[in-house]
Parts: C-alpha cells; sequence; structure tokens
C-alpha cells in the first residue's frame, strides 16, 4: 500500500468539511501541477493519506483514504488533469506541525520538507508511522 499527503487551505477546504462530507466523501480537484498529477494516477483504492491543512495550521490534521481513482477533473478546461475522491478516515490526537516534522531527524527526507509547495505528495511507510506516532495514534 502507498501512503500520501493532500494540502488544503483551510479556507478553502478543511478537515471539517472533510469530515462533513460523510461515508460519500469528496473530489480531490484542481490539481495543476504535472508531478501531483503522476501522483494521483498511481493512487489506488483504499490507499491512506495525510490531510494537511497549508498556510493556516500548517499541520497534519488528519487521515483520508482513496475511494475512486483518477478520473478527468471537469473544472479542468485543458482535459489534461485528473482528480481522486477521498473520505476522512479519522482525525490525528494531536495535529503534527510542519515545525515538528521539519526538525525530526527521521522526517528530514519527507517531500513536505524538501518540496512544501507540491499539493498531493507520496509519503513513505516510514515516515507515515513516524507523523502517526506524534499525533498520538
Amino acid at each position: 500500500m502507498a501512503y500520501w499527503l493532500f494540502k488544503s487551505e483551510p479556507a478553502t477546504w478543511s478537515w471539517d468539511q472533510q469530515v462533513a462530507a460523510g461515508a460519500a466523501g469528496t473530489h480531490w480537484n484542481g490539481v495543476r501541477n504535472h508531478l501531483a498529477k503522476k501522483q494521483l494516477m498511481a493512487m489506488q483504492v483504499g490507499e491512506r493519506g495525510f490531510f494537511y491543512h497549508s498556510n493556516e495550521g500548517k499541520a497534519v490534521v488528519g487521515i483520508v483514504a482513496v475511494i475512486r481513482p483518477y478520473y478527468p477533473d471537469p473544472t479542468d478546461e485543458t482535459g489534461r488533469f485528473g482528480m481522486v475522491d477521498l473520505k476522512a478516515v479519522q482525525a490525528l490526537p494531536r495535529p503534527v506541525t510542519l515545525e515538528a516534522i521539519k526538525v525530526d531527524p527521521a522526517l528530514s527526507g519527507m517531500v513536505l520538507v524538501n518540496n512544501s509547495r507540491l499539493s498531493v505528495q507520496p509519503v513513505t511507510e516510514a515516515e507515515w508511522a513516524r507523523v502517526c506516532r506524534l499525533g498520538g495514534l
């Protein structure tokens, strides 16, 4: 199983909104970066990802699951980009801040630390386990 990180500005789409979407989940649209597109295309149903609040909060706040694989994003007029559907799985008991991630030697290679602008990122199994521990899981 692969692991992922999905970044969202809380003012645009927050963890609380993701939770409110319920079991039906919601689409993760608006990605316009080719590397992020490749990440979306690689995702399989059932894989897990961190839900990360960017700009405000700057923290991993929850876990989501992919519930629909890559398909065309109707908001993309060029037809080049797509999206996946996600549902909330659980909140982290303790949000894991970007600051905490940056100072943890076990997370120094994390994409979030080295390419923080990328909106959809892979997470290694070791990074996944470490962030989950830091978050109280």
